[in-house]
């Protein structure tokens, strides 16, 4: 994400150490050395009539089960081209900025109670559009349901797990020991569920509401978001005329480290106006800003 890919002492492969940061920020990760210290939660129903609107003319010009799980993440991406602060992680206790956006989420191979289910990562650019989010999740998801076999999450999930309990403790603390000084090899990183920008998970498609979800302790993830089932909900215009208008509930774990409160508010002010104008993730944005070194 940054202009200057050159690493400099410090930065990790899948981040760089922001060094201009104030002390007070920098001081914040030895006060709430884990994830879980320092998670914040915050939930919106947010109004979707146009979005659905939208989504539905999407869908008649061919784009097939394009949703609200392609739209959340290409409001988030968005978001964090004009924010990138909430594209930064905390590890080792220090604060980085994210390389790239990774979006992490779990996928059952099929709808039934005894299907297996595995989590998958995609990259994206900050100039991605929904049509962009749209193929490039599309094609992942189609490529872990078409296949029976393992990809390298699970192959490296079974291979410590064939581990007796003792050693299995031990290559844990050694993977934590690694990620703490990023030492962990990219191919680790990138097969890690751990690791990354956002998790998302949509709740909707099991027609139940969202749930804050937890943080994990290790990995880089700074953000989990969870959105439910989509709700109508009769209210009275300007007007004072009786309208239907749609709904969905949106959940959100936050790091707090990362960036402070004043920051998330402008973040999610602008998730609302994204959701008040979703045409224009139809369209790459005009400028990407770059976070501060």
């Amino acid at each position: 994400m940054a202009k200057n890919n050159r690493r400099r002492f410090g930065d990790r492969k899948d981040g760089r150490l922001i060094r201009s940061l104030p002390a007070y920020s920098k001081f914040a990760p030895y006060i709430m050395p884990t994830s879980n210290d320092a998670c914040n939660l915050y939930d919106e129903s947010m109004e979707i009539t146009e979005v659905d609107r939208r989504l539905r003319r999407l869908r008649v010009e061919g784009y097939k089960g394009i949703g609200m799980l392609h739209f959340i993440i290409a409001a988030y991406i968005r978001i964090i081209s004009m924010l990138p602060g909430v594209n930064r992680f905390v590890v080792g206790r220090r604060i980085y900025a994210a390389n790239d956006i990774s979006v992490v989420m779990t996928v059952k191979r099929s709808l039934s109670i005894d299907a297996s289910e595995t989590s998958i990562k995609v990259h994206f650019s900050p100039t991605d559009t929904i049509f962009d989010v749209y193929r490039k999740l599309n094609e992942k998801i189609d490529e872990v349901k078409a296949s029976d076999e393992h990809n390298n999450t699970e192959d490296v999930a079974e291979a410590i797990c064939r581990l007796p309990r003792i050693l299995l403790r031990f290559a844990v603390l050694v993977l934590r020991i690694m990620d703490y000084f990023g030492w962990l090899p990219e191919s680790l990183v990138e097969a890690s569920p751990f690791h990354g920008s956002f998790i998302v998970t949509d709740l909707g498609s099991l027609r139940i509401k969202p749930v804050f979800h937890h943080i994990y302790n290790f990995g880089t993830l700074p953000v989990f978001i969870a959105f439910g089932a989509k709700h109508h909900v009769y209210e009275l215009d300007r007007h004072g005329n009786m309208v239907d208008r749609k709904y969905v509930d949106v959940k959100f774990t936050l790091d707090e480290r990362t960036v402070d409160g004043h920051y998330w508010a402008q973040a999610f002010q602008a998730w609302r106006y994204i959701f008040q104008h979703p045409e224009i993730l139809e369209q790459p944005p005009t400028k990407v800003v770059e976070d501060i070194y």
